[in-house]
């Protein structure tokens, strides 16, 4: 595999510069309590983004460590930069997910806790060993496939027809900060994999894998975490919003956009966001903007 280096003008082009770690501290609950099935009274929804809020934790720690594998072969100094920049928003994603979490939980959504473990929990210990068994490739090559799903998600929940979906406003302001520094270092793993010859037939197998099995897992997940809220014992309301999630800006059409990722020869910046991040980087962080006051 050919591997050209990546400069400076490259990563501004295709990824908007370097990410920004930006500490926020949201306030969940505040001052109006959260309401059980807070995304517009939808259950399944609810039910979702709260399953969605349970794996970021744990699933972004692993990211951070599948690219601290390679980083001593890690040789231009701008992709260094941007790694580390990754490093930083991934780790405050973390960190504030897990403060709605310990909300979620609190508000009777226990699934949450039996994602959202503890860094020195024996779960914790169990997939820091199992990630030392995989092969470090596959790991890494796992992050980028996921790093480029949440993208795929990202620019979805920063859309117009997302957008118009009432739900709670803290959640919200959570849902699209980490949208936007998501597309921010959408690129930042799949480049550390290319940078360091990682093959092409592993990265295009792993989303081939994850491209077969997330919706039936993440709607297992979800189902589970239902069973588990008597007050979404209501068949034939979460049928119907089942059906609305399946035909919803979210979800409808996600694995034809997901699918280019498995050609040769894709990068995630084939996909433009540029407009989109300008638009809300100037909503949420302009001099006006809607998450300036919660800047730490």
């Amino acid at each position: 595999m050919s591997v050209q280096p990546i400069t400076k003008a490259d990563g501004d082009a295709r990824s908007g510069g370097y990410p920004k770690v930006r500490r926020v501290r949201f306030r969940y609950g505040q001052p109006t309590p959260m309401k059980r099935h807070y995304v517009e009274g939808d259950i399944v929804m609810s039910h979702l983004t709260s399953l969605l809020s349970a794996v970021f934790p744990p699933g972004e720690e692993s990211f951070i460590r599948s690219v601290r594998r390679f980083a001593n072969r890690i040789a231009d100094p701008e992709l260094k930069k941007r790694v580390a920049g990754f490093i930083g928003q991934e780790s405050v994603h973390g960190q504030e997910h897990r403060r709605l979490n310990d909300t979620l939980a609190a508000m009777g959504y226990p699934m949450v806790r039996a994602f959202t473990f503890d860094h020195d929990s024996r779960r914790q210990r169990v997939l820091v060993r199992f990630e030392d068994r995989v092969p470090a490739y596959i790991h890494l090559a796992f992050t980028a496939a996921a790093e480029h799903y949440t993208a795929t998600l990202a620019a979805r929940v920063l859309g117009d027809e997302m957008q118009a979906i009432p739900g709670d406003p803290e959640v919200w302001n959570l849902l699209n900060w980490h949208a936007i520094e998501e597309l921010e270092h959408k690129s930042v793993a799949f480049d550390v994999y290319r940078a360091v010859d990682g093959p092409e037939w592993i990265r295009i197998a792993v989303m081939a894998v994850m491209y077969t099995s997330t919706i039936p897992v993440v709607s297992a997940g979800v189902m589970a975490s239902m069973a588990t809220d008597p007050t979404a014992w209501r068949p034939f309301k979460a049928l119907r919003q089942t059906w609305g999630v399946f035909r919803g800006p979210l979800v409808k059409g996600l694995l034809g956009e997901l699918r280019p990722y498995m050609r040769p020869g894709f990068h995630p910046d084939d996909i433009d966001t540029t407009a989109l991040l300008d638009r809300w980087r100037q909503e949420l962080f302009g001099d006006d903007g809607a998450l300036v006051g919660y800047l730490k």
